[in-house]
This record gives structure tokens, sequence and C-alpha cells, in this order.
């Protein structure tokens, strides 16, 4: 926390003029005290002091101290006051300063900041009371020694004095070095403070030289200053309204001379309620508008702050009601989307991308129906007409009405990672699809085969599922490599995968197992003669001639097929399937066929009885 202010750039200056007012203040207050009723009913420099020192550093205070008790001591001579009345009473009102800055500075450094006024008001009035009252016990002590006067009596018009005093003039000084010349200059408002004072003074002016009881009739005008300036009109208000209500009644004048047998000290309490009458009715006023003030600037510089954060984020913030209408679109939308926040404002959901829309508008519900923030990524029409990847945070907030909510999303562009992402999937399933593929022939390889057959086979044992396999090898293939050479070898082994996937089903899974070793798998084979079908099939189609280079090669197949529809493992199947090619081999371009007809062995250890 910081110290008050630290001292005035002009020391001396700042002296004289503090010297000056305590000065004339202490003269005042003694010689009305001892005009006609000898009446005072206000002590002002103990108040002017405190709201003094509260403004400047504590180290700087030793120099005021002294200075004041100086300039009372030598007012209270002048006013013909003893050495012996004049320097304890001026040290006791250094004493209650002392309590009274003390404590302030001690629970509030700060007494400039607004968010401390409330408590400052507790505190100071707290510190007053018992400064007050320790003083006050002092001086009556001190006055009834000196002059056998009443003791309580002496100490409830010290006591009385010296708080209202402090409150009024404390409080006074202290907006006075806070305000300075912006407590009647301040634009748009100095017309109209000049005017309500005037106004308090003329009412002031005519109760006190009014022979009628009507002293409520300035209270009015003191709480339109307290709220319309706040502390500033309490203080110069409070100040006129004492300065006038003291020296009229000292003087004679005033309502309070209709009262009878009250005498001096009764006007004197009389005045002094008046007066403290209207600080409790206008402080609290000033302190309610003061904090209120506060809180209207903390709400603007909140949405300032949060106006800022929407202007200026790279993230395109929107607020919406419930029913879809955007009113706030923040000018980020402009370098996103293209079009301005005002274009967006209402109801535009011909911007979201078709295929979007249905499920933006399902998450919009999920998050007003939970209350629960949303992510989502969509899409969102630019305005030259492409579509822009847009990532949205969507949550509920209090409505700007106060009564129910609003939905708020920031959304930031996420193109480049979409379709990064996008490419990376894409990649993925490429190499997916190459590790699956043979490469020469874009049938299947084996991988993929091994796969399939497991797949399968893992059907016929569930469901008994028949199956059958297909083993072809082109007849001759290491004389053709051998004298066409290997590319014309590679061209054939494209022609005769290309001619194989021309045979099959979709449902079948054609494949290359290596060199020209390509098999076929057949599910829902009911019957062997299906397969038989097929190999018919594919040996009409593999025996026609094919060109090379202009060089015409005859190409033929040998198949061997197994069948069965008992389960049965990869090895086995594979294996039947192998000796069938063995026999069509040994006629060539032919297709032979084999069933497999009981388990494996062992088939009941592995689950397949």
């Amino acid at each position: 926390m910081r110290d008050a202010p630290a001292m005035p750039k002009r020391a001396w200056t700042d002296y004289a003029l503090m010297a000056l007012l305590i000065g004339t203040s202490a003269w005042a207050s003694l010689t009305l005290s001892r005009g006609p009723g000898e009446l005072a009913a206000v002590w002002i420099s103990n108040g002017i002091l405190v709201g003094w020192l509260l403004s400047r550093a504590t180290a700087h205070w030793p120099g005021y101290i002294v200075l004041a008790f100086a300039v009372e001591f030598a007012a209270r001579l002048a006013t013909v006051e003893t050495v012996a009345q004049a320097a304890p009473i001026s040290a006791t009102n250094v004493v209650e300063v002392l309590i009274v800055a003390g404590v302030v500075r001690r629970f509030v450094p700060n007494v400039g900041d607004p968010k401390r006024w409330i408590s400052l008001g507790g505190i100071a009035t707290t510190s007053t009371l018992v400064a007050c009252a320790t003083s006050g016990l002092i001086a009556a002590s001190i006055i009834a020694a000196l002059h056998s006067t009443s003791f309580v009596i002496d100490f409830v018009t010290w006591f009385a004095a010296h708080v209202v005093g402090m409150v009024i003039f404390a409080t006074s000084t202290l907006v006075v070095h806070r305000e300075g010349k912006g407590l009647i200059a301040a634009p748009g408002r100095r017309w109209s403070f000049v005017l309500t004072m005037l106004l308090l003074a003329v009412i002031s002016l005519a109760i006190f030289l009014s022979r009628y009881p009507i002293l409520f009739m300035a209270y009015p005008v003191l709480l339109l200053g307290a709220f319309r300036h706040r502390f500033a009109g309490v203080a110069v208000g409070v100040i006129l309204l004492t300065l006038i209500g003291s020296t009229a009644t000292a003087l004679g004048y005033g309502p309070l001379w209709l009262v009878d047998g009250f005498g001096t000290a009764g006007r004197v309490a009389l005045l002094q309620l008046y007066i403290a009458g209207g600080c409790l009715m206008t402080i609290p006023v000033a302190l309610a508008m003061a904090e209120r003030k506060r809180l209207v600037a903390g709400l603007r510089e909140s949405e300032h702050r949060y106006r800022l954060l929407t202007d200026y984020s790279h993230d395109v913030i929107v607020r919406m009601r419930v029913d879809g209408e955007r009113i706030y679109v923040s000018p980020s939308a402009q370098d996103i989307l293209g079009w301005t926040p005002a274009e967006m404002l209402g109801t535009r959901t011909s911007l979201i991308h078709p295929d979007d829309l249905q499920r933006q508008t399902q998450i919009i519900a999920n998050v007003i129906a939970s209350h629960q923030p949303v992510t989502s990524i969509y899409r969102v029409r630019h305005k030259e007409g492409h579509y822009v990847w847009i990532e949205a945070v969507t949550r509920t907030i209090p409505s700007s009405d106060g009564d129910g909510f609003d939905l708020i999303y920031a959304g930031r562009d996420v193109t480049r990672r979409v379709i990064a992402e996008q490419a990376l999937e894409a990649n993925r399933l490429e190499l997916r699809r190459l590790a699956l593929v043979d490469t020469l022939t874009g049938l299947a390889n084996r991988r993929q085969f091994d796969e399939r057959m497991a797949l399968a086979l893992a059907r016929l044992q569930r469901h008994g599922t028949p199956t059958s396999l297909m083993y072809l090898d082109i007849d001759h293939f290491k004389r053709i490599n051998d004298s066409y050479g290997h590319a014309a070898g590679d061209e054939i082994l494209r022609i005769f995968a290309h001619r194989l996937l021309h045979c099959v089903r979709n449902s079948d899974l054609a494949a290359r197992l290596g060199g020209d070793e390509f098999v076929v798998l057949i599910e829902d084979a009911a019957v062997p003669q299906a397969a038989e079908a097929v190999a018919r099939k594919l040996i009409k189609t593999m025996n026609q001639d094919v060109v090379v280079d202009g060089t015409t090669i005859r190409v033929t197949t040998s198949i061997g097929i197994a069948y069965t529809h008992v389960p049965t493992d990869a090895a086995t199947f594979m294996s039947v399937a192998d000796a069938a090619l063995y026999h069509a081999k040994r006629e060539r371009n032919t297709f032979h066929i084999e069933s497999v007809t009981a388990p494996p062995p062992g088939s009941v250890e592995n689950g397949f009885a």
C-alpha cells in the first residue's frame, strides 16, 4: 500500500497556506465564543490540520504540527487568553489531531483510494469520537481548574464542537486537496456546483436572518449538493451552513433565539445538533454516490477491457441470443471470413456449410440445455464463396438485459490444421493401402490375404459358411521371363491380374502371393460347383494371347481349388489348394478341385470342433 502524496514542491507556500487557514479559523472561533452570546458551535482548525496531514507523507508531519501549535497558541494569546490556558489547550488540540490522523494513516494509508472509503468512514468516525473525548476530558479539566466552571458543560461543549468540526473540516480539507481546481472547475459541473452552493448560501442566510423556525429548508439543498457533487458538495455545503449559522447565531440572529431558557450552552448544543443532522444526512449520500461512481467506473473499465480483448483478438468473438440472433461480432470476423461485423449480425445460418448445419444446431441445443461449454469444428462460408474451417468454443453467459442467458463463442480459423489433418489421414490410408496391396498388379498382397483368410475361417468356424480357395499360377512363366525378359514378364503379370479381377465377384478376394502365384478366396460358395464355374471362367479368360511390345505371347493358367464346409485352419486349407494345383499343373491350362473333409488334427483343442 502506498503512502500519502509526497511534500509539495513549494513547501514554504504549503506551510504558509496551512498556517493562515488554521490561524484565521482559530481566531474566528475564539472571537465568536467571546462575542455577543459567547457562542462558538464548531472548532475548525483541528479538522483542517487532520486533512492537511492525511494529504502529506507521514515523514513531513512534525513540521506541520509544530507550526500549527505555534499559530494556534498565538491566536489564543491574541484573543486575551493567558499563557497558562493557551499553551495546554493548544497542546491538547495537537493530541486530538495526532490520534485521528495517526489511526487513519495506520489503517488506511491511502485515503484517496475509493475502494477504502467505506472502511475509512468507520475508522475516521471511531478515531474522531475517541480523540475528541480524550481531548475533551483534558481540556475540560484545565478550563474548570482555571475558571471554576462546570466540568460536564465544558466537556460536552468541547466534545460536540470538536466532533462536528473534525467531521466537516477534515473531510472538506481532504476533498479540496484531492479535487484541487476540479472542485469547482471540472468541465460539465462547475456552474452546477457554483449555483448549488449559491442557492444553499442564500437559503441559509434567509433561514438565520428570519425570526421563523424554518431550519429544515436548508437540508433539501444540502442533499442536492451531496447527490450531484458528492464529497465536494457535502464539504462546501456544510461549511457554508456552519459559517452562516454560527455567525448569525453568535450575533443574535436566527430561529435559535426564539427558544427561551436555553442560554448560550443550549443554543450551542442546538446549533451543533442542527449541523450534525446535516452531516448525518449528507455524508452517507456522498459515500453511496462515491461507491456508485467507483462501481460504475469499475464496470466501465471491465467493459473497456472486454472490448479491447474482443476487438483486438484474432479469434472471432460472437455473442448471440438463444434463438441464434447475433448481437455482437468482433472485428476479426472481417479478417477471417471477409464479412464485416454488421453483415454478420442477425440470424445468418446460411453461412454454415449445409453438411455441418444440423450437427451445429444440435450442439447449440446441447449447450443451452446443459450450460456446459462445447468445442466444435465446422465450416463457415467466406464472403468470397469458399469455406473456412472454424474451431469454436460455445458457452452460456448471463443475458445483457439481466433476464435469462445468452450464448458466446470464440472461434478461430483452423483451415490449415484441418487440411493438414486430412492430408495426414489420406497419407495414413494410402500407407495402409500400400501395406496391403501388391504394387505391381494392384491386387491384395500376402498380408491382406492372410488377414482375410483368418476372418473367413473364423466365420466358417462360427457359422459354417462354405469357403473355397483357388491357387493359380501362369503356365511356363519362367520360360516367358527367360525368353522375353523381366519387363515383358511384369507386363504379363499386370494383364493377368487385370483379367483375374474381372472374373471374380466384388466380395471375393484376389491376391498375388509373389512371383506368378495368385489366389482367389471365395466365401459363400454353397457347393463345389460354384467354385468350378469361377475356375472355368478364369481359364477361358486367361487363355488369350498377350501382345507385349509387338510380340504375341500365349498365356494360360493352372488352378487348384480347395473347398470346405467344415472348420479348418489356414495351413490345412492352403495345403489342400496347393495339392490341387499340383494335380492341375500335370496337364496345364486346367483346374482341379479337392475338398477338406475333416477338421485338422488337434482341432478340438484349437476350438474348431
